[in-house]
């Protein structure tokens, strides 16, 4: 028998269940011990049940506080990474059910989580979790489709999800499921529409970079309210509102410019201060720090109101009287609240050039222009505090400017400054960080991403890092931002995330230009037309490299023996494509490498001196360059 029971004489098989098998009580041989056991209920732990009511406490605590570093600190502390997926679903889940404000907090959450706390792929399984469930979100939730499509569609401009997710999990989900609907929803009705990255980023009424201007305008407002009306409990509601008590010292500040323009006001602005710091709506230092930065904006503020010191010195007295600003206070800003300042009259001069500069480059984007004018200031030791005011007023901007300045280091690191002003620069605005935030509220974030660029795109190296850290000084708020910096940096894909951080996707590697350069112009000495290959420079889109252009393109006429090179470079001079600044820099490459090129070219200074003649006799060349060089050879024969 192939099972070896159920015959005659046998045991029958093991675990046989066909015949009904009663235990008779009145048998003799009864046992008791034979009864069948009751299995009684109890409570077995199960580990993704206790880790899903873990979250949804994180969850509720993070929408009350906001404070996403302490969210990320308590996911990491669950030790229960595989289950992320689930805390993706929870958490969207649970903000599709609350106002625009959780909202929106869930998604500035889930992209300060990618790759550092959550990996991309848990991710894209959390939000596919979420697609299955969409038929039963929808049962509980009013436009659960749209929601749902919302959060995929910022999930992808937040580069947090691939685009191609939507086509990988539309293949999966069944024809007749909402799930569906929303990925066709998400792509066609926001990620399709024009300039979607930002109508999608504001849906919610805000965005992952939070930007200054509206919170600075709501405050404006509600002044401008106060002053009209005179109703205080009315204007601390307002304040209290705002939710952003960290930002007190702002309101503050403009509190008090706003009683200077409008003198009438200052006794109903006393009292709204004076009511705000008793009701403890405005901390003791988030007074302190609004003077602060009022008695520094002094000289600037005296421009449109000349009193302006004059009211502020007489403002301080009372308000330190009336007890509502901290006598601390004097000894932060100096005697009566003048503001000491130890910076030389040439530093003082140059800062304020260099603004100037900076804010006409966001208008032009012309780097060469903008090179021209720092070395026309010619004040090389102070290049760390150009780098510290750029990027201080970039971040306070768009992300438009933001990339911009990314862009404008990556040219000066290979035009004018050294790693080391790089580096000075870096350590200067780490130092002043937390002054940094009262003014721009998601500073820390910015400067990571800033220094996380800086490598990716070879300004910085990866040592450089370590070497920023080691010279903050200790408990600096700047040495997380390093550490948040190096994270953005080792994480998967986290080059192409970040050179794509402020939506440009501008970002360039320097190999990659002088690629693109070197197979323009083997088209063009090819046999290729002249007004294409300038063409393909001004598509490049990098005025400032040109000088890698004038470089290259002399070294191949010199390899090949064939001077149609100059034809090309006289086309670009002749358009205004390749400036006398770019092209001065372009022979001056040439020149440095001169000995270097000369091992595989050797009449490589011969020819040299003929192009440096001809530029010479064409104006190509600035003349401080064209003097410091001995005249070309006479008779020299451009081919030979």
């Amino acid at each position: 028998m192939a099972d070896g029971g159920g015959g005659k004489g046998t045991w029958g098989k093991l675990l046989d269940t066909d015949g009904e098998f009663r235990i008779d009580r009145n048998d003799p041989n009864y046992d008791s011990g034979e009864e069948p056991y009751e299995l009684v209920g109890s409570a077995v732990c199960d580990p993704l049940d206790e880790y899903k009511k873990a979250v949804v406490s994180l969850i509720e605590e993070y929408f009350t506080t906001g404070d996403v570093d302490v969210a990320a600190s308590d996911l990491r502390e669950l030790r229960s990474s595989e289950y992320h997926p689930y805390f993706v679903k929870r958490l969207v889940s649970m903000a599709m059910d609350r106002h625009d404000k959780e909202k929106e907090m869930a998604s500035v959450l889930l992209s300060a989580l990618y790759a550092d706390v959550i990996s991309s792929a848990q991710i894209s399984q959390g939000f596919f979790l979420l697609l299955e469930s969409a038929d039963d979100l929808e049962v509980d939730i009013l436009d659960a489709v749209d929601i749902l499509a919302l959060f995929v569609a910022r999930a992808v401009v937040d580069d947090i999800l691939p685009p191609a997710f939507i086509t990988r999990a539309g293949k999966t989900l069944p024809e007749s499921s909402k799930g569906l609907q929303v990925l066709q929803t998400a792509e066609k009705s926001y990620l399709s529409a024009p300039h979607h990255a930002e109508l999608v980023e504001r849906r919610w009424g805000g965005s992952t970079h939070l930007t200054v201007e509206e919170v600075k305008k709501k405050i404006a407002d509600l002044l401008r309210e106060y002053v009209e009306s005179g109703d205080t409990s009315e204007a601390c509601r307002c304040i209290r509102q705002l939710g952003v008590s960290f930002f007190h010292h702002e309101v503050v500040k403009r509190a008090l410019v706003l009683a200077m323009e409008i003198r009438t006001a200052e006794p109903l602005i006393r009292k709204l201060l004076k009511e705000a710091a008793e009701e403890g709506l405005i901390s003791s230092s988030q007074m302190v720090k609004g003077f602060v930065r009022l008695a520094e904006s002094l000289d600037d503020l005296a421009l449109d109101i000349p009193s302006a010191k004059t009211l502020f010195q007489s403002l301080v007295p009372v308000a330190i009287s009336e007890g509502w600003l901290d006598a601390s206070f004097l000894k932060s800003s100096g005697k009566d609240g003048e503001v000491q300042d130890k910076d030389d009259e040439k530093l003082r001069r140059y800062k304020k050039e260099v603004v100037t500069i900076i804010h006409e480059y966001f208008l032009s984007d012309d780097i060469p222009e903008l090179i021209r004018s720092l070395e026309d200031l010619a004040a090389p030791e102070f290049n760390p505090i150009f780098l510290k005011k750029l990027i201080t007023l970039a971040m306070d901007r768009k992300n438009r400017e933001k990339e911009m300045a990314s862009i404008l280091l990556s040219a000066l690191h290979i035009e004018i400054f050294s790693t080391e002003d790089i580096v000075n620069g870096f350590v200067l605005l780490l130092e002043s960080a937390e002054d940094t935030a009262l003014d721009i509220l998601d500073a820390s974030n910015e400067l990571a991403l800033f220094l996380a660029r800086a490598v990716i795109d070879d300004v910085l190296a990866p040592l450089n890092l370590e070497e920023i850290a080691s010279r903050l000084p200790p408990k600096c708020s700047g040495t997380e931002t390093v550490r948040m910096a190096r994270s953005l940096v080792a994480a998967r894909h986290g080059g192409e995330r970040i050179l794509r951080c402020w939506g440009g996707g501008t970002g360039w590697a320097v190999e990659d230009a002088k690629d693109k350069i070197l197979k323009l112009l083997e088209e063009y000495e090819s046999g290729g037309v002249v007004s294409e290959a300038c063409q393909c420079i001004r598509d490049l889109a990098m005025p400032f490299f040109n000088h890698e252009v004038v470089k290259k393109a002399l070294v191949m006429a010199m390899e090949k023996k064939n001077d149609r090179m100059l034809d090309l470079l006289q086309e670009g001079f002749n358009e205004g494509l390749i400036t006398i600044n770019q092209m001065t820099k372009g022979y001056g490459r040439i020149k440095d490498g001169l000995d270097d090129l000369a091992l595989d070219i050797p009449n490589a200074k011969d020819k040299f001196g003929f192009y440096l003649e001809y530029a010479k006799e064409r104006g190509w060349l600035l003349p401080s360059f064209s003097l410091s060089y001995p005249e070309a050879p006479p008779n020299l024969d451009a081919s030979s």
